[in-house]
């Protein structure tokens, strides 16, 4: 089968090749690729320090070529949506049925790539704050593909929405029309508390975001794009400051059982129009240099669809 492999050699790290299919586990469905998307931590991190040859990518969309062995997960011709640690950048992918979701018949299965990092990130986040409805939820990173997604099902959930973006005056617009009520460059920049925070940035924004917690808030820390580590001033976990009883957890969505559910109202719902996948640059796979730069770049706030032609 065709895939593309990493190759420090040429431009972006990576060259369509040829790979034996894969070999599925008993739990395993086989899945005919359509589309892919791109996520940040794949093409910056994953790609300089993967083997030569190595298939990687996480998110992919297609159709069950396979149904698995044990008979778990959706049968042969069914439409899904998949997530993996890689795999994904191959015509041919074996998946874990827990990652599997169902996708719509007819549905855009370029659009629906875009679930399974980028939308079932930021659902496990919400789940985590709990229910939502007339809560005030700050989302940091508010810009990038979790972020929109974030944005706009926390708005679904019925919470008023606070975004945060490095760059509010090029991204006010469209982030209000996801669902944000208000748009601003920083944590520090809020008028009041917050009852939730979807952190996606990390180091002293983290720091920030955490202090604007009323008391019983919690923070839930998704994403590093700062890069920077986290200081926070001494006594802010003390018990008698005030607003005493927050907390900051974490998740690792790999980690997490059962979200082929997840993945397929997500992909239901990006399908009926109810979500936005933020599809900003979709083409051939044979154009992936252009959008693994791109990302690299960030030029890009959103998602990047490759389509297996």
């Amino acid at each position: 089968m065709r895939a593309l492999l990493v190759d420090r050699s040429a431009p972006a790290g990576l060259r369509l090749g040829s790979v034996p299919d894969p070999d599925p586990a008993p739990n395993q469905v086989l899945v005919r690729v359509a589309a892919t998307s791109l996520n940040h931590g794949e093409v910056t991190h994953l790609v300089p320090g993967a083997d030569a040859g190595t298939v990687l990518g996480w998110d992919a969309s297609g159709v069950v070529e396979r149904a698995a062995a044990d008979g778990s997960g959706p049968a042969v011709g069914t439409p899904v949506v998949t997530l993996g640690p890689a795999g994904a950048w191959a015509e041919l992918r074996a998946v874990d049925t827990e990652f599997v979701g169902v996708a719509p018949v007819g549905a855009d299965l370029a659009a629906l790539s875009t679930v399974p990092v980028a939308g079932a990130s930021a659902l496990r986040a919400l789940h985590r704050l709990g229910p939502l409805l007339g809560r005030r939820v700050l989302v940091t990173g508010a810009s990038g593909a979790v972020g929109r997604y974030a944005v706009q099902l926390a708005r679904l959930g019925g919470a008023e929405v606070v975004a945060v973006t490095s760059n509010p005056d090029v991204h006010r617009d469209s982030i209000r029309v996801l669902g944000a009520g208000q748009v601003i460059a920083d944590p520090m920049e809020l008028d009041g508390r917050v009852d939730g925070v979807i952190d996606l940035v990390g180091g002293a924004q983290m720091v920030a975001a955490f202090e604007s917690l009323a008391e019983g808030g919690t923070l839930v820390s998704v994403g590093h794009a700062s890069g920077a580590p986290e200081r926070f001033p001494f006594g802010t976990f003390f018990g008698d400051a005030g607003r005493h009883d927050r907390s900051i957890v974490t998740f690792f969505l790999l980690g997490c059982r059962d979200l082929g559910r997840d993945l397929t109202w997500l992909a239901d719902r990006v399908a009926a129009g109810v979500l936005d996948p933020q599809v900003v640059w979709r083409g051939d796979w044979s154009a992936a240099d252009e959008a693994v730069t791109a990302l690299r770049d960030r030029r890009l706030h959103g998602k990047a669809v490759l389509e297996l032609g």
